[in-house]
């Protein structure tokens, strides 16, 4: 959690022989992922993305606020949950030391002391959470200097003891398969095998919401992960669940690609409607003066019409229509 959040700069088009870089927003992929892990109990949590501890730009990544004290969280990185359950991200592309911790804490410390009230938020029933994909050795030596204990509760879950809060840290990419897909599918090197795993769990997912939440993470893992998800495609299984479940992304795509058509061909109409008209008004205008000049030189010569039309040299095959408006 930081003012201004650090993005990932990817390469991931090259066009002749450059190469053009796009940013990557992990944050959104993340927030859909969290409430797609605690999805058993979505409804006995509250989730405040972003949440403003002042009127100053301050804000942690993630807020969870538990509704009930009594109910048990199913998924593993919600046993530690409390009321009040503060969740740092760091994407892939962050660092995680010793002073992002500490930083995290200190979110966590003003939530508590920035109450309506004295002691409106007890400790005791606040928890901090930190996300990362990768193990952060360097902070796990850091904690352990420092008098901190840690234990690895779940598989890639990690208590922190002796600390102000009940303190967790996840590392994604170390959590186990079953239940996880979510979040282990949010990195640079995302698994097949995670990523069937939730294309075939989030398919059964009906309600709007959560729909959202699978998109979200799906756009963030296919930015990252193309290559993977070009193979995905070539299985006839996976890539119809991965088009039902971007069915509304498509659907725009080709509204937006054929509204661009009809633009493109109205332009092209219009180009040639105008270049019709155009011909259409000189060829007027050389028949306006063509029988001008012929009714000239018989006026003033005393002609006919053929030897006018010698005169100035009309084609024998054109002469009949200026003969008719004569």
């Amino acid at each position: 959690m930081q003012e201004g959040h650090t993005q990932a700069k990817v390469e991931v088009t090259q066009v002749g022989d450059n190469l053009e870089k796009t940013e990557l927003q992990w944050h959104p992929g993340f927030y859909g992922a969290a409430e797609l892990e605690l999805i058993s109990n979505k409804n006995s949590l509250e989730f405040q993305r972003e949440y403003n501890l002042s009127k100053m730009p301050l804000q942690m990544d993630l807020l969870i606020i538990k509704k009930l004290a009594d109910v048990e969280i199913e998924n593993e990185i919600g046993r530690i949950f409390k009321k009040y359950n503060v969740v740092e991200y760091k994407s892939p592309a962050d660092g995680l030391s010793i002073d992002d911790y500490y930083k995290t804490l200190g979110y966590a410390c003003l939530y508590k002391g920035l109450g309506d009230t004295v002691n409106q938020i007890p400790a005791e029933e606040l928890t901090v959470s930190v996300f990362r994909d990768s193990y952060p050795r360097e902070l796990f030596g850091a904690l352990k200097k420092s008098g901190r204990t840690l234990e690895e509760r779940f598989p890639g879950i990690y208590y922190v003891g002796n600390e102000l809060f009940d303190t967790q840290i996840v590392v994604t990419g170390r959590l186990s398969r079953a239940g996880h897909s979510s979040l282990r599918i949010l990195s640079w090197n995302a698994d097949v095998e995670d990523i069937r795993t939730f294309l075939m769990k989030s398919i059964q997912l009906t309600e709007p919401a959560d729909k959202h939440n699978v998109d979200a993470v799906l756009q963030v893992s296919i930015f990252a992960n193309e290559n993977v998800y070009n193979e995905i495609r070539r299985d006839s299984g996976m890539c119809d669940a991965l088009r039902k479940l971007m069915k509304d992304e498509i659907a725009d795509a080709l509204a937006e690609a054929e509204e661009k058509g009809m633009e493109k061909g109205m332009e092209k109409g219009l180009e040639k409607g105008m270049e019709k008209g155009l011909e259409k008004g000189v060829a007027k205008g050389i028949d306006h003066a063509i029988l001008s000049s012929v009714r000239n030189l018989m006026d003033t010569m005393k002609w006919t019409a053929e030897q006018a039309m010698d005169a100035i040299k009309i084609p024998s095959d054109e002469r009949s229509k200026y003969v008719s408006k004569l």
